[in-house]
């Protein structure tokens, strides 16, 4: 009877170690989990709520989190205008949700996720005229020409104006890690 008590006796603490050792790796787990989480990963969980987004350059903006992807952050205002938003320049956040975004869509198929220069892009070939922030709070307005791997080209014309040779008053070369947010300007969101 003692070898079966003294058995049970050492079951019952290898069970118990066994289970603390369990569950310190998956707190660890969870952890390093948690640390491979980005800024864009986290604010997923909260596409379609208002968000107060603080941004180097720009300060404060606020919308609906309309949409997201690697490196921005689609934010809509009350009025509809739409802020595309350089996750980079994203110093913080008011207004989340305890939600992180799975990048999955509802189908259970991944996610496709478009970078900032590829919507830069997009809207060089809208040729619709932009006011551009850095993150050092210079705001260009004009059109964006082109795109590089690091760098996006705007040609600076006056708010109002299409963008013709004999209206671009300079054309910049601005490099993709300073641009805080682009913005339709009135002119464009209302045409």
């Amino acid at each position: 009877m003692r070898w079966q008590q003294l058995f049970a006796d050492l079951a019952a603490q290898f069970a118990h170690a066994e289970a603390a050792e369990e569950l310190a790796e998956s707190a660890s787990r969870a952890r390093s989990e948690l640390g491979a989480v980005t800024l864009v990963d986290r604010l997923g969980g909260s596409v379609g709520s208002p968000l107060r987004v603080r941004c180097r350059g720009a300060g404060q903006v606020a919308g609906v989190l309309a949409d997201l992807g690697p490196g921005w952050l689609l934010l809509v205002d009350e009025r509809g205008a739409e802020c595309l938003v350089a996750a980079g320049a994203v110093t913080s956040v008011t207004g989340l949700g305890r939600r992180t975004s799975a990048d999955v869509e509802e189908d259970g198929r991944p996610r496709v996720r478009f970078d900032l220069r590829l919507l830069l892009r997009a809207m060089a070939r809208d040729r619709s005229a932009v006011s551009v922030t850095t993150d050092d709070g210079v705001v260009l307005i004009g059109t964006v020409d082109r795109v590089g791997a690091d760098f996006v080209e705007l040609a600076e014309h006056p708010m109002g104006e299409p963008r013709r040779a004999s209206a671009v008053r300079a054309v910049h070369a601005i490099a993709l890690d300073a641009v805080a947010l682009v913005a339709r300007t009135a002119e464009a969101a209302s045409g």
